[in-house]
């Protein structure tokens, strides 16, 4: 097979007009070209009422080898060169290839491949604690490799956790065991389920998760499209059939099995105890908490776990009519199925030397309420597969660091962030009346310095609720006067987005864990070994698709450890 890359086509071409510029570029006739299949598909929406389709495809071709030593392109290991105009003199028949800045070359090999398989019987099976992405996937991978790990997870199966949770968006009932954060499919179940990353992957991690995603019943376009994403409504059935792969492959799952303490002697972990008294050996611990399992980290930080504190964001959610932001970046061509729902990433660097950026961008979606902890409100975003509310909501979140977080806990503590995000939770459940809704403005009111007394066109989409108040007292002052500045920045990029009817709702303090349980680069805690610190908790990752990729590491490492430091290629 040849990989093409960089194949650039109007929005709604034709089948044939994509055969036709496979030909046109590899210099062959469309009857040469057996099948191909899309390895990518990304789009390039700079050019308004111009927009173009990227792909990267595989092409089957009797005459592949001709192909490559007429463009000359390498291994893909190699420097493979830029395929440029071919040589003025063409074969009978053929196709001039159009000037290009892609590559051909052999299409590369993406299969993932274990670092080993477990041998016949083992004296201690390996733990995972959390069912998040990050806990999924060290399971599965385990339990790929024969290794039958036992899961520990302190939230429910996601479908009783799916009723907790909609009993408190809808009759402000949380439980702090079972919510958007703790249980089965971790944070990212109730979110806009975006699979896309900036991780170097190297070694086909992401594909490896994308592959399995699409085998537990994912669209298969995710395995092409450039932002792929789920929905809420798919991951639940998906994470149900990854459970009952793990299970076929003799894993071990329990529900409400909160970790309360680590076993450690002489700097070795020996097992784990949970909240109902079991005690379980196990020389083998991968620790995929999630961002919000605080009282786990103060057991570990308890225990002498090494760990520091690392800088995070907080910040608001922002709704603006789906619309806009469609015609914003799509123009005339918005609404398009191919296009879908437009996104958006945004940055700003401030007069005060804070930087505000959109995260966690949800295109036709909701804000959701995602409160772990009584007494607390917290913001988060969602969509399902479809897309399809609409408002547009995004958080737009100031960046803080280790030195922001003595006000609240001036101890020097890793722990420190906790105090501080606990602090302004509280705050927004005080001036959202104490019911868990949350407080909200206008943005025109926002950026005016005064209260919001009435909604404008844009009705929020947080449930139970929204108060309308001062946003100004839900947040320390240099973030309220960075996002004041940011607004009217982000404005000039999309146009209409510090409009006066567009909704701020707070707060979001949940982007990432306020703190990193540091490993080696054999996956081990610095300190314990046998801990195997992963994902978002651990300071690892941000998102589904990283964290999940970071279970995979962890499941590795876990592996190389029991196999003796066996490398790839045993």
């Amino acid at each position: 097979m040849l990989r093409l890359t960089d194949l650039r086509l109007p929005l709604d071409h034709s089948e044939q007009a994509l055969t036709d510029a496979i030909a046109a570029r590899l210099g062959i006739a469309a009857a040469d070209i057996a099948g191909h299949s899309i390895a990518k598909r990304s789009y390039d929406a700079r050019k308004r009422g111009g927009i173009e389709l990227i792909y990267s495809l595989d092409i089957d071709t009797p005459r592949e080898a001709e192909v490559l030593a007429r463009l000359g392109a390498a291994e893909p290991d190699g420097d493979a060169p830029v395929v440029g105009k071919p040589a003025s003199r063409t074969p009978a028949g053929k196709s001039s290839a159009p000037a290009s800045t892609g590559k051909v070359l052999p299409t590369p090999d993406t299969a993932y491949k274990f670092v080993g398989r477990a041998p016949a019987s083992l004296p201690l099976r390996p733990i995972v604690i959390g069912m998040g992405p990050c806990g999924l996937f060290a399971a599965l991978i385990l339990a790929q490799m024969g290794f039958r790990p036992i899961v520990l997870e302190r939230g429910k199966a996601v479908r009783e956790r799916t009723v907790d949770t909609f009993g408190l968006w809808r009759k402000r009932v949380l439980n702090p065991e079972s919510n958007v954060q703790f249980g089965e499919g971790g944070a990212g179940t109730f979110s806009d389920g975006k699979l896309y990353s900036q991780i170097s992957d190297k070694l086909h991690h992401g594909r490896k998760v994308l592959t399995e995603f699409v085998q537990a019943g994912a669209p298969e376009e995710i395995l092409y499209v450039s932002k792929p994403h789920i929905g809420t409504f798919r991951l639940v059935s998906m994470v149900e059939n990854m459970r009952a792969t793990i299970e076929s492959l003799g894993g071990e799952i329990r529900f409400s099995q909160r970790v309360e303490d680590v076993l450690i002697e002489n700097g070795q972990v020996r097992g784990v105890v949970t909240a109902d008294g079991q005690q379980l050996r196990a020389d083998h611990v991968v620790c995929a908490l999630g961002h919000s399992a605080r009282d786990t980290f103060k057991m570990l930080h308890e225990r002498g776990v090494y760990m520091e504190a690392k800088p995070f964001s907080i910040g608001f959610r922002i709704e603006h009519p789906q619309s806009l932001i469609d015609a914003a970046r799509f123009g005339p061509q918005a609404g398009h199925p191919i296009l879908g729902a437009a996104d958006y990433k945004l940055v700003h660097h401030c007069r005060n030397g804070r930087s505000v950026y959109s995260f966690c961008m949800c295109p036709g979606g909701t804000v959701v309420a995602a409160a772990s902890e009584p007494g607390r409100v917290v913001t988060n975003g969602m969509s399902q597969y479809s897309r399809n509310e609409r408002n547009a909501n995004a958080a737009i979140v100031v960046g803080i660091s280790p030195e922001d977080y003595k006000p609240y806990d001036d101890s020097g503590s890793p722990l420190a962030g906790i105090a501080l995000q606990r602090h302004w939770e509280a705050q927004a459940f005080a001036l959202g009346g104490g019911e868990y809704e949350a407080p909200g403005q206008r943005v025109g009111d926002f950026l005016a310095g005064r209260a919001s007394t009435a909604l404008g066109a844009v009705q929020p989409s947080y449930t139970p609720g929204v108060r309308l108040s001062d946003l100004s007292a839900s947040l320390p002052d240099y973030a309220i006067a960075a996002i004041r500045e940011a607004l009217p920045a982000f404005d000039k990029q999309i146009k209409g987005f510090a409009m006066a009817d567009a909704m701020l709702t707070g707060v979001e303090t949940r982007t990432s864990s306020p703190l990193r349980i540091t490993r080696g680069v054999d996956g081990h805690s610095l300190n314990t070994r046998g801990l195997f610190p992963a994902g978002e908790g651990a300071g690892y990752a941000g998102g589904i698709l990283s964290a999940a990729v970071d279970g995979i590491k962890a499941a590795e490492a876990v592996a190389m450890s029991l196999l003796g430091g066996i490398d790839r290629a045993a």
